[in-house]
């Protein structure tokens, strides 16, 4: 369904150093800054994007909006979420752990908000 997401940051170096550690826990390559000044990661046929805004106006993180990533394990998510946090990153909603989902899905989820404010998901499905 999705091509790609990209999030605005107006601090890019400081939210490489969060996403390289974040996103690197759970098996993502480093990002590369291309010739825009963009950062891009790219995994698993999908394509993840940092940049300053376009418009020139700084980047806000968008109420109410949750970005999730596949974690493989519990494990893997709780690796997630401390390199998050060593690396800029702050906690948000309850911490790391087991919540009921819907049509009786069972979830191992960690939640950290990024440099820019963003809310971020490490999810594992357990059931």
């Amino acid at each position: 369904m999705f091509s790609h997401i990209m999030l605005g940051a107006d601090d890019i170096a400081a939210s490489k150093a969060f996403y390289d550690a974040a996103l690197g826990a759970l098996g993502v390559p480093e990002g590369v800054v291309d010739e825009w000044g963009r950062v891009v990661y790219a995994h698993a046929g999908g394509r993840f994007l940092l940049t300053k805004p376009i418009d020139g106006q700084p980047a806000s993180h968008g109420n109410g909006s949750t970005m999730g990533f596949v974690a493989a394990s519990p494990k893997a998510a709780d690796a997630w979420h401390a390199a998050g946090l060593a690396n800029g990153g702050t906690a948000c909603e309850d911490p790391p752990g087991i919540r009921q989902g819907t049509a009786g899905r069972t979830l191992y989820l960690a939640y950290l908000r990024d440099p820019a404010g963003n809310k971020l998901c490490a999810a594992h499905r357990v059931a």
